[in-house]
């Protein structure tokens, strides 16, 4: 859930941050990475963590490190990603004529860093971002498109920084809060 390293200070951990824990041990648990027993006593120690740190440490050890890459090419239609999925250390995003949504507020977020690699034409990204998410999307080459953020004045020191890079014809990256 968190990946964090030893040289952060010991922020203390939300009811917030504790619940996005309890959801990726539980996750974990379903894929088999965890018995029963060890779910348990994850559980509980994440409910009693005081900070990020501690909370880091449990989820540490149950997915592989984020250099592995999700692929989505989408030709038309509409494309979700939202619920608790794993969020990779890249995203490799090819449209046309496609509207991609990556909502990332129950997402299992294992890296400080998300590089998405965009290739969109007459396409929409709509980027849902939690508290602690910043996107920068200094990376993309615009061609008749639009990009609107407002998440890029956040924390220096985010939980998770979505960096857009590539190209975009005729497309539109918007970023907003989930809605309450």
């Amino acid at each position: 859930m968190l990946a964090m390293s030893d040289d952060l200070p010991d922020l203390r951990a939300s009811h917030g941050d504790r619940d996005r824990v309890v959801d990726a041990l539980r996750i974990a648990a379903g894929e088999g990475r965890l018995d029963a027993e060890e779910l348990d006593t994850r559980l509980e120690r994440a409910l009693a963590a005081r900070t990020l740190r501690e909370l880091a440490g449990l989820t540490a050890d149950l997915w592989p490190a984020a250099d592995d890459v999700l692929v989505l090419e989408q030709g038309g239609g509409k494309y979700v990603k939202d619920g608790h999925w794993r969020v990779p250390g890249r995203i490799r995003l090819r449209t046309q004529h496609a509207r991609v949504t990556l909502d990332f507020t129950h997402a299992v977020i294992t890296a400080s860093v998300l590089r998405i690699d965009a290739e969109m034409v007459h396409s929409k990204l709509l980027i849902v971002g939690a508290p602690g998410i910043v996107t920068n999307a200094d990376g993309l080459n615009r061609t008749y498109s639009k990009v609107k953020l407002h998440s890029r004045d956040a924390a220096a020191d985010p939980l998770l920084r979505i960096e857009l890079v590539g190209a975009l014809v005729h497309a539109k990256v918007i970023e907003r809060r989930p809605r309450r």
